[in-house]
Protein backbone atom coordinates (compact mmCIF):
# COMPACT_ATOMS: atom_id res chain seq x y z
CA UNK A 1 0.00 0.00 0.00
CA UNK A 2 1.27 3.44 -0.74
CA UNK A 3 1.46 5.86 1.89
CA UNK A 4 -1.92 8.78 2.23
CA UNK A 5 -1.78 12.06 3.67
CA UNK A 6 -2.13 12.74 7.49
CA UNK A 7 -1.82 14.05 10.04
CA UNK A 8 -1.04 13.67 14.06
CA UNK A 9 -2.16 15.87 16.65
CA UNK A 10 0.52 17.46 18.90
CA UNK A 11 0.35 20.04 21.72
CA UNK A 12 1.45 23.46 21.41
CA UNK A 13 1.60 25.75 24.61
CA UNK A 14 -2.11 25.25 25.42
CA UNK A 15 -4.28 23.86 22.79
CA UNK A 16 -3.48 20.69 20.61
CA UNK A 17 -3.42 20.93 16.66
CA UNK A 18 -3.17 18.57 13.98
CA UNK A 19 0.10 18.90 11.68
CA UNK A 20 0.72 17.05 8.67
CA UNK A 21 2.97 14.28 9.06
CA UNK A 22 5.32 13.15 6.49
CA UNK A 23 5.90 9.97 8.39
CA UNK A 24 2.59 7.61 8.62
CA UNK A 25 2.19 4.20 9.84
CA UNK A 26 -0.28 1.27 10.20
CA UNK A 27 -1.22 3.02 13.56
CA UNK A 28 -2.24 6.91 12.68
CA UNK A 29 -5.82 6.26 12.78
CA UNK A 30 -5.31 5.00 16.43
CA UNK A 31 -3.10 7.30 17.15
CA UNK A 32 -5.65 10.13 15.06
CA UNK A 33 -8.58 8.97 17.26
CA UNK A 34 -6.78 8.94 20.87
CA UNK A 35 -5.35 12.69 19.73
CA UNK A 36 -9.13 13.89 18.92
CA UNK A 37 -10.00 12.21 22.66
CA UNK A 38 -7.26 14.28 24.23
CA UNK A 39 -8.52 17.42 22.58
CA UNK A 40 -12.02 16.69 23.69
CA UNK A 41 -11.01 16.12 27.21
CA UNK A 42 -9.06 19.41 26.87
CA UNK A 43 -12.44 21.02 25.76
CA UNK A 44 -14.43 19.65 28.62
CA UNK A 45 -13.25 22.55 31.65
CA UNK A 46 -14.33 25.41 29.81
CA UNK A 47 -17.21 24.43 27.98
CA UNK A 48 -18.39 23.52 31.52
CA UNK A 49 -17.66 26.88 32.53
CA UNK A 50 -19.63 28.40 30.22
CA UNK A 51 -22.65 26.14 30.75
CA UNK A 52 -22.71 26.93 34.43
CA UNK A 53 -22.13 30.58 33.97
CA UNK A 54 -25.11 30.72 31.52
CA UNK A 55 -27.63 28.60 33.30
CA UNK A 56 -26.58 30.34 36.84
CA UNK A 57 -25.11 34.20 35.12
CA UNK A 58 -22.25 34.30 37.93
CA UNK A 59 -18.72 33.89 37.30
CA UNK A 60 -18.26 33.11 40.68
CA UNK A 61 -20.09 29.91 40.84
CA UNK A 62 -18.62 28.72 37.55
CA UNK A 63 -15.73 29.16 38.88
CA UNK A 64 -16.75 27.29 41.86
CA UNK A 65 -17.67 24.17 39.58
CA UNK A 66 -14.10 24.72 37.05
CA UNK A 67 -11.87 23.87 39.60
CA UNK A 68 -13.02 20.14 39.89
CA UNK A 69 -13.77 20.07 36.71
CA UNK A 70 -10.11 21.20 36.01
CA UNK A 71 -9.00 18.73 38.75
CA UNK A 72 -10.90 15.72 37.05
CA UNK A 73 -9.99 16.24 34.13
CA UNK A 74 -6.15 15.89 34.90
CA UNK A 75 -7.05 13.23 37.26
CA UNK A 76 -8.36 11.33 34.02
CA UNK A 77 -5.89 12.21 31.65
CA UNK A 78 -3.46 10.34 34.83
CA UNK A 79 -5.09 7.40 34.72
CA UNK A 80 -5.75 7.07 31.18
CA UNK A 81 -2.90 8.04 29.87
CA UNK A 82 -0.28 7.74 32.72
CA UNK A 83 1.54 10.93 32.16
CA UNK A 84 0.05 14.55 32.84
CA UNK A 85 1.73 17.07 30.47
CA UNK A 86 3.89 20.09 31.84
CA UNK A 87 1.14 22.09 30.47
CA UNK A 88 -1.64 20.67 31.93
CA UNK A 89 -0.06 21.37 35.13
CA UNK A 90 0.51 24.48 34.82
CA UNK A 91 -3.49 25.32 33.67
CA UNK A 92 -4.31 23.51 36.57
CA UNK A 93 -2.32 25.41 39.29
CA UNK A 94 -3.63 28.77 37.79
CA UNK A 95 -7.18 27.18 37.93
CA UNK A 96 -6.81 26.65 41.58
CA UNK A 97 -4.71 29.75 42.53
CA UNK A 98 -6.92 32.12 40.57
CA UNK A 99 -10.16 30.39 40.10
CA UNK A 100 -9.77 30.01 44.14
CA UNK A 101 -8.67 33.80 44.61
CA UNK A 102 -12.03 34.31 42.61
CA UNK A 103 -14.02 32.32 44.47
CA UNK A 104 -12.60 33.45 48.12
CA UNK A 105 -12.82 37.18 47.28
CA UNK A 106 -15.83 36.69 44.94
CA UNK A 107 -13.89 39.28 42.12
CA UNK A 108 -13.83 37.64 38.52
CA UNK A 109 -10.75 39.39 37.88
CA UNK A 110 -8.35 36.63 39.05
CA UNK A 111 -9.83 34.36 36.69
CA UNK A 112 -10.08 36.56 34.01
CA UNK A 113 -6.41 37.02 34.10
CA UNK A 114 -5.80 33.11 33.64
CA UNK A 115 -5.68 33.26 29.80
CA UNK A 116 -2.95 35.82 29.76
CA UNK A 117 -0.83 34.40 32.17
CA UNK A 118 -0.69 31.35 30.24
CA UNK A 119 -0.65 32.85 26.78
CA UNK A 120 2.11 35.26 28.16
CA UNK A 121 3.84 32.13 30.09
CA UNK A 122 3.90 30.27 26.68
CA UNK A 123 5.44 32.78 24.64
CA UNK A 124 8.12 33.48 27.05
CA UNK A 125 8.52 29.80 26.76
CA UNK A 126 8.95 29.63 23.18
CA UNK A 127 11.08 33.06 22.76
CA UNK A 128 13.63 31.93 25.75
CA UNK A 129 14.14 27.91 24.42
CA UNK A 130 16.25 28.18 21.60
CA UNK A 131 18.80 30.12 23.78
CA UNK A 132 19.64 26.89 25.42
CA UNK A 133 20.58 24.31 22.50
CA UNK A 134 19.52 26.69 19.57
CA UNK A 135 16.95 24.03 18.87
CA UNK A 136 13.28 25.73 19.19
CA UNK A 137 10.38 24.72 20.98
CA UNK A 138 8.37 23.79 17.66
CA UNK A 139 10.82 22.06 16.67
CA UNK A 140 10.99 19.81 19.61
CA UNK A 141 7.29 19.51 19.86
CA UNK A 142 6.50 18.64 16.05
CA UNK A 143 10.24 17.46 14.71
CA UNK A 144 9.17 13.86 14.95
CA UNK A 145 6.43 14.67 11.83
CA UNK A 146 7.96 16.97 10.20
CA UNK A 147 11.18 17.74 8.21
CA UNK A 148 12.20 21.26 7.47
CA UNK A 149 14.57 23.71 7.35
CA UNK A 150 16.01 25.63 10.57
CA UNK A 151 14.97 28.51 8.71
CA UNK A 152 11.21 27.41 8.63
CA UNK A 153 11.45 26.30 12.77
CA UNK A 154 12.48 29.68 13.50
CA UNK A 155 9.82 31.35 11.62
CA UNK A 156 7.47 29.05 12.94
CA UNK A 157 8.03 29.25 16.38
CA UNK A 158 8.45 33.38 16.10
CA UNK A 159 4.87 33.02 14.55
CA UNK A 160 3.75 30.80 17.99
CA UNK A 161 5.49 33.91 20.35
CA UNK A 162 3.58 36.47 18.52
CA UNK A 163 0.55 34.76 18.59
CA UNK A 164 0.40 33.85 22.16
CA UNK A 165 1.51 37.25 23.12
CA UNK A 166 -0.98 39.01 21.35
CA UNK A 167 -3.59 36.57 22.97
CA UNK A 168 -2.64 37.47 26.30
CA UNK A 169 -2.57 41.19 25.42
CA UNK A 170 -6.13 41.18 23.45
CA UNK A 171 -7.38 38.84 26.65
CA UNK A 172 -6.65 41.89 28.96
CA UNK A 173 -8.12 44.17 25.87
CA UNK A 174 -11.75 42.34 26.32
CA UNK A 175 -12.39 41.92 30.48
CA UNK A 176 -11.31 45.34 30.90
CA UNK A 177 -13.11 46.90 28.02
CA UNK A 178 -16.39 44.89 27.69
CA UNK A 179 -18.71 43.50 30.40
CA UNK A 180 -18.60 40.03 31.89
CA UNK A 181 -21.04 38.21 29.63
CA UNK A 182 -18.65 39.56 26.75
CA UNK A 183 -15.54 38.22 28.24
CA UNK A 184 -16.95 34.36 28.57
CA UNK A 185 -18.08 34.50 25.12
CA UNK A 186 -15.13 35.72 24.04
CA UNK A 187 -12.92 33.04 26.08
CA UNK A 188 -14.69 30.19 24.70
CA UNK A 189 -15.76 31.29 20.93
CA UNK A 190 -13.51 34.14 20.77
CA UNK A 191 -9.93 32.19 21.61
CA UNK A 192 -10.89 29.31 19.91
CA UNK A 193 -12.13 30.73 16.76
CA UNK A 194 -8.71 32.76 16.50
CA UNK A 195 -6.80 29.65 17.59
CA UNK A 196 -8.45 27.87 15.17
CA UNK A 197 -7.51 30.53 12.29
CA UNK A 198 -4.03 30.92 12.87
CA UNK A 199 -3.43 27.10 12.85
CA UNK A 200 -5.19 26.71 9.47
CA UNK A 201 -2.96 29.57 8.38
CA UNK A 202 0.14 27.89 9.59
CA UNK A 203 -1.08 24.57 8.20
CA UNK A 204 -1.31 26.44 4.50
CA UNK A 205 1.92 27.39 5.27
CA UNK A 206 4.03 24.21 6.03
CA UNK A 207 2.07 22.45 3.41
CA UNK A 208 4.70 24.85 1.55
CA UNK A 209 7.54 23.60 2.68
CA UNK A 210 7.30 20.13 3.13
CA UNK A 211 9.12 17.44 1.45
CA UNK A 212 8.41 14.57 -0.16
CA UNK A 213 8.49 11.14 1.96
CA UNK A 214 11.25 8.31 0.51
Amino acid sequence: MGMTPAGVFVRIGPVMVRAPSQRVNANSACATRDSAMKLLIDFLPIAIFFAVYRFSGDIVTATLVLIPATLAQVGFVRWRYKRVETMQLVTLALVVVLGGATVMFRNPAFIQWKPTVVNALFALAFLAAPLFDGKTLIERMVGHALSLPMTIWKRLNLAWVVFFAAMALLNVYVFKTFDESTWVNFKLFGMLGLTLAFIVAQGFYLRRHLTSPQ
